[in-house]
C-alpha cells in the first residue's frame, strides 16, 4: 500500500516527504494508522548523523495509532484497536524471558532495517528503504511492525499524551520505579528537566522519597518540575558548585540520582554528590567515546552504585500502569507536551533540538 513518510536521505539533509511503498502484514505482523509520534533525541541524531542507520529511511519511535490489519498469527490486537508503539523485543532470549525486554539480545529488531527475514518493510522508486527504527518507523502515516512492538492503549487518553509513553516517559518514570526503586524518607535528583527527566520528577514523587530535587539551567523548566512534584530546584547556570549545591538539597548527599543531560562534566560533579549507598542511573547517552573520570575508592568504600538505564526496564503491563496512572490524573505528562502537525516536522525537530519544547508530538490527520 501506498503510505506517506517523512524520508532522511542523508545525514544533514531536511527530511522529505515522499509516497511509500508499505508491505502488507505477515504473520505476527500489524499494520498501524499513525495517528501522533513524539520526537526524542535519538531520531534527531540520526538526522545529525551522530547515530548511523540505513538511509534513505523512516526514524521516530513514539508512535500511536489504530490498527487497520493484521497478520494470521496476531492474537493481541485487532483492527479498530487504539495502540501505543513500544520498545521491540523477541521475547525468546534470557532478558525477555526474565522479565526486561528492553535489553533484548536481537539488537537486529532496533537498527537492521529490514523485517525479520530481511526482507523491505517498504521502497521507495522501487529502492528498499531503511525502517523499523527502532522498532517502528513512526514519521509516517502507517507503520509496520511486530506484534510486540504494539500495546492496546485505553481509547480515552489522547494520541498525543499517548504517543511519548512510548520512549520518553517510559525511560524517566522506569529509571525511578524499576532501577532505582527510593525508599522512605530517601532523596532523588534528576539531572536535567526535559521529557525524560521531568517523567522521572512525576514518578519520584509517587514513592515513598521525601526530596524530589529536579537540577537545569532553565527557569521555567525548573517551575514546571516544582509543578510535577519536585520539592527543591537547583538552577546550574546559577550554581558555581553543583557537587556542593546537591549535597545542601539532598541533606548531605544524594541517596539516588538520574542523570538525563548526557553532560560529562554535570555526571562527575554528580558523583561526587552520592551519599554512602547511593546510586546512579545513566539514562542520558554522550557521544562515542566520550568518558567520565571515576572516583574508584570512594565508591568502593561508600558502597555506590552506578548503573545503565535502557527504557527505564520497562514492560508492557509497567506501561499499563502508567497509563492508568494517567487516567487517574496522577501522572500528568500531558503537561509536557506541544504539538505539530505532520508537514511541521522541521520546526518541531529544531524546537526540540533548541530546547525551546520539552516534548514535540506530531499528530496525523484523520
Amino acid at each position: 500500500m501506498l503510505t506517506t513518510a517523512a524520508v532522511c536521505h542523508a545525514p544533514h539533509q531536511s527530511f522529505k516527504f515522499e509516497d511509500i511503498e508499505l508491505a502488507e502484514p505477515q504473520g505476527t505482523e500489524v499494520l498501524v494508522r499513525i495517528t501522533a509520534s513524539g520526537i526524542c533525541h535519538t531520531d534527531i541524531s540520526v538526522q545529525q548523523g551522530k547515530i548511523p542507520f540505513s538511509l534513505p529511511g523512516v526514524v521516530g519511535h513514539e508512535g500511536a495509532g489504530i490498527v487497520e490489519a493484521v497478520g494470521r498469527g496476531v492474537t493481541s490486537v485487532r483492527p479498530g484497536d487504539k495502540v501505543l508503539l513500544i520498545s521491540p523485543s523477541c521475547g525468546g532470549c534470557g532478558p525477555c524471558t526474565t522479565g526486561h525486554p528492553a535489553l533484548c539480545e536481537k539488537p537486529a529488531l532496533r537498527w537492521s532495517g529490514v523485517r525479520n527475514d530481511g526482507s523491505p518493510v517498504a521502497t521507495l522508486q522501487g529502492q528498499a528503504l531503511g525502517m523499523r527504527f527502532l522498532g517502528q518507523s513512526s514519521f509516517s502515516t502507517h507503520a509496520l511492525v511486530e506484534e510486540r512492538t504494539v500495546l492496546a492503549a485505553p481509547e480515552d487518553i489522547p494520541a498525543e499524551t499517548l504517543a511519548p509513553f512510548g520512549c520518553g516517559v517510559v525511560t524517566g518514570a522506569g529509571a525511578v520505579l524499576n532501577v532505582l526503586q527510593p525508599r522512605s524518607n530517601q532523596s532523588v535528583v534528576v539531572l536535567g528537566a526535559g521529557a525524560v527527566g521531568l517523567s522521572a520528577v512525576i514518578a519520584a514523587a509517587l514513592t515513598p522519597a521525601t526530596k524530589v530535587i529536579a537540577v537545569d539551567m532553565v527557569p521555567e523548566r525548573l517551575a514546571l518540575a516544582r509543578e510535577l512534584g519536585a520539592t527543591d530546584t537547583i538552577n546550574g547556570a546559577e550554581t558555581g558548585d553543583l557537587t556542593a549545591a546537591i549535597k545542601e538539597a539532598a541533606g548531605g548527599g544524594a541517596d539516588h540520582i538520574v542523570e538525563t543531560t548526557a553532560n560529562i562534566k554535570v555526571l562527575e560533579a554528580a558523583l561526587a554528590a552520592l551519599s554512602r549507598g547511593g546510586s546512579m542511573g545513566l539514562v542520558g547517552a554522550p557521544g562515542g567515546g566520550e568518558a567520565a573520570t571515576l572516583p574508584v575508592v570512594p565508591f568502593i568504600s561508600g558502597a555506590k552504585n552506578l548503573r545503565g538505564v535502557v527504557m527505564g526496564d520497562g514492560t508492557p503491563a509497567f506501561l499499563q500502569a502508567l497509563m492508568e496512572l494517567y487516567r487517574q490524573g496522577r501522572f500528568p505528562v500531558d503537561k509536557l507536551i506541544r504539538t505539530y502537525p505532520f508537514e511541521q516536522i522541521e520546526q518541531a525537530m529544531a524546537d526540540a533540538s533548541s530546547g525551546k519544547v520539552i516534548k514535540p508530538v506530531l499528530t496525523f490527520n484523520p
